[in-house]
């Protein structure tokens, strides 16, 4: 069973349903696809923590968790310590993204637009505490600008509410937006990953278009709880990394706007650790708190 603890359609349910597919076929096993959305991804990740069934029953994490760690005051569960990772899937860049009609050819552009509104100006997120938020706190903190931060209750809302003006810009990921900057309703103007996205390669970092350490992309992966034996990780690992390294699953990635992955336990595990830190000392200096 492959908790998703998000709504069906999105980057990582897509992700989850085409590895279940794969891995039944591989193994022989059928593969359930578990939505569990709620509390910015850590309802799913409870039910996983607390799951002994020696490893039938696996959580499709999110760099959101990493955030979760240090926004939610009472969680049942501790990210690093009740889970064993098993590989990060895929890397989806977030894109910077103003309406079409917006007068900002650049970032450049967009933070003098912002510095002359300040509280006024707006970015939308996928809620408190998400990815989305963090990037916009640190956005803010390396440009000076004061960007007053709205939280969605997801991709689509946000999206409409962009489009019709109702906020200046976002910073989601490529995937729920890229339809429409091809349709050329809204208006990349960088990614915040360290590097360019396969999917929009003529779109700058934020760190060529002059912002200096803004570097954060949501990469999604496999984990299960920490009691699962070693040798059924790794097993795990084998089978699910075959799945990411072949041209279907790449292709089916790419078209969505994903950077394929498919690491090993203990690198996903360091990444954890660095992220975990990292969104420690942002939300800290920041001030962000969960309304």
């Amino acid at each position: 069973r492959f908790v998703v603890p998000y709504a069906p359609g999105g980057p990582l349910d897509i992700m989850a349903r085409a590895i279940g597919q794969k891995l039944t076929e591989s193994m022989g096993q059928p593969v359930i696809v578990d939505n569990k959305p709620g509390a910015g991804g850590t309802l799913g990740a409870a039910q996983v923590a607390k799951a002994s069934d020696g490893g039938h029953t696996l959580l499709m994490g999110a760099v959101h968790h990493t955030v979760a760690a240090n926004v939610y005051k009472n969680l049942s569960y501790n990210f690093e310590k009740d889970f064993t990772p098993i590989t990060t899937v895929a890397l989806v860049p977030n894109v910077l993204v103003v309406s079409a009609s917006a007068p900002y050819a650049s970032v450049k552009d967009l933070v003098a637009g912002a510095k002359a509104r300040p509280e006024a100006f707006s970015y939308g997120s996928n809620g408190n505490g998400t990815a989305q938020h963090m990037i916009g706190t640190q956005f803010q903190m390396a440009s000076g600008a004061q960007i007053l931060h709205v939280p969605y209750k997801g991709s689509a809302p946000l999206t409409t509410d962009l489009l019709g003006g109702q906020v200046d810009m976002s910073f989601d990921t490529v995937t729920p937006v890229l339809p429409f900057i091809k349709e050329g309703k809204l208006k990349p103007l960088a990614v915040t990953t360290a590097k360019r996205s396969s999917a929009l390669p003529n779109v700058p970092t934020l760190q060529e278009a002059g912002l200096p350490g803004v570097a954060i992309g949501t990469w999604f992966g496999l984990l299960a709880p920490a009691a699962t034996p070693k040798p059924v990780v790794q097993k795990l690992n084998t089978e699910i990394v075959k799945i990411i390294n072949s041209a279907e699953f790449k292709k089916q990635m790419l078209d969505i706007g994903a950077e394929p992955i498919g690491n090993k336990p203990d690198e996903m595990a360091k990444q954890i650790k660095e992220e975990t830190e990292k969104f420690a000392s942002l939300v800290k200096a920041g001030k962000v708190t969960l309304d």
